[in-house]
């Protein structure tokens, strides 16, 4: 079993584990304790009060963060004819169709999020057991199989992120970077919970977001109190 370094170890020491924080000390506490000179990815973990077993308490959703992700997106586009050439005005960064499917067989998945047209799903199928485990299959659900391809490559490239849950039942989110300031981290947070707490579903039962922890990349976890967010 892999161990932590003294500068993880030394950032950990300086956290309460029996204090939930408030946003704002939360990810400022984040902030102050990074040690590594890249700009760290800043992720939430959120447990949730739903049975993963269940299918329909599933839980799955996606928003536009009010500062961004921080983050390039890539962005691959099953389409043709105008709707391919809608894709690439749009910034879409691989626009194809049989020859997409065929570079994805071949291993290539160099890309964040696919959107495919509706009429081209039946060709997306043959790489479904690829794309499907790495959550980057096209989804009717998520808005991402739609004629409208110009739209939803804009969106996503302005900072549209999806979120689902696991089979543990926690929801796994990114919120910003490192860079960002506390303030633009926060109001991420915010826009986050507040688009999680809508996509409970019916039939989830008493407290549904039961625990929130932040982190940086290489960090160390920091409670938040749900009652701060929610």
């Amino acid at each position: 079993m892999s161990k932590h370094g003294k500068k993880y170890s030394s950032a950990k020491e300086r956290i309460d584990k029996l204090t939930s924080y408030s946003a704002a000390d939360a990810l400022a506490k984040i902030k102050e304790l990074a040690y590594v000179s890249f700009d760290e990815t800043i992720d939430v973990d959120v447990n949730l009060g739903i049975d993963p077993t269940k299918g329909e308490q599933a839980v799955r959703g996606s928003l536009i963060l009010p500062h961004g992700s921080g983050k390039r997106v890539k962005i691959a586009v099953f389409a043709k004819g105008d709707h391919a050439e809608a894709a690439q005005k749009a910034g879409a960064d691989v626009v194809g169709g049989q020859d997409l499917v065929e570079k994805i067989e071949g291993g290539w998945l160099d890309f964040d999020s696919a959107i495919a047209t509706p009429d081209m799903m039946g060709l997306v199928g043959k790489v479904a057991k690829i794309l499907g485990p790495r959550g980057k299959l096209p989804n009717q659900k998520l808005g991402t199989v739609t004629f409208d391809v110009a739209r939803v490559v804009t969106e996503l490239k302005g900072g549209r992120s999806f979120f689902k849950n696991d089979k543990g039942g926690l929801v796994h989110f990114s919120i910003g970077k490192k860079s960002f300031d506390v303030q633009k981290l926060k109001e991420n947070l915010h826009a986050f919970i507040k688009a999680l707490a809508s996509a409970k579903p019916a039939t989830s039962k008493g407290k549904f977001i039961r625990k929130i922890t932040v982190s940086s990349t290489m960090g160390v976890g920091v409670s938040v109190s749900p009652e701060d967010v929610v």
